[in-house]
């Protein structure tokens, strides 16, 4: 086996990642737990081993790691943490008080950012990048439209639950499939439009 670095690792980083959204999925029970814990331990390792490719170059190892995390969250949970780390007194009364307050904590640190769409990865699945695109520029207070952008393909609605809209996904992706379309490809561009088309200004 070839010396370790960084892109060597990053595929099963990723695989690993996956591995503990499958034991996530499995359902509520102790076997779950069982291979949760697993799962988040080799994810964990893998963190790990990066740490020490980067400590063996003298650039930060797996304490800096955690102690960048540690401020990090203390810094952008405000309604959770005194700057000193320690707890504040009370807390919001509603989750979307918390995203006001981490979006402004956000901003503060990069006020020079702009682009609500900066630090989505590009290697991210399409489907997760355009639920995270719309997510953004809604929370970014950009004109969008859910029942305009439905209308406007001819989807009168999404279906009302999650098993319905799997089964519209898969049979979008399976007329695609006999077009000779990539349906990946072609959601994959139509986030990069999206998020063209709501740019702002700088």
């Amino acid at each position: 086996m070839g010396a370790l670095t960084h892109e060597s690792l990053a595929e099963y980083l990723i695989e690993e990642a996956y591995e503990v959204v499958d034991s996530i999925e499995a359902g509520d029970s102790p076997a779950r737990d069982s291979e949760l814990r697993g799962e988040l331990g080799d994810v964990l390792l893998q963190v790990v081993l990066h740490a020490r490719l980067a400590e063996e170059r003298g650039s930060f190892d797996f304490e800096a790691v955690a102690r960048g995390i540690n401020a990090k969250m203390v810094r952008r949970n405000r309604h959770v943490f005194k700057p000193d780390g320690s707890l504040q007194e009370s807390f919001p009364a509603s989750v979307e008080e918390i995203i006001v307050k981490w979006d402004a904590a956000k901003r503060a640190e990069k006020p020079e950012r702009k682009d609500p769409f900066v630090g989505i990865p590009p290697h991210l699945p399409a489907l997760a990048a355009a639920q995270k695109s719309w997510d953004r520029a809604v929370r970014a207070g950009l004109d969008v439209d859910a029942q305009s952008a439905m209308t406007a393909v001819g989807i009168p609605a999404v279906p009302d639950s999650e098993e319905a809209l799997g089964a519209l996904l898969l049979a979008v992706v399976a007329g695609a499939r006999e077009q000779g379309l990539d349906a990946e490809r072609a959601l994959r561009s139509a986030v990069r439009s999206f998020q063209n088309s709501q740019a702002q200004p700088s």
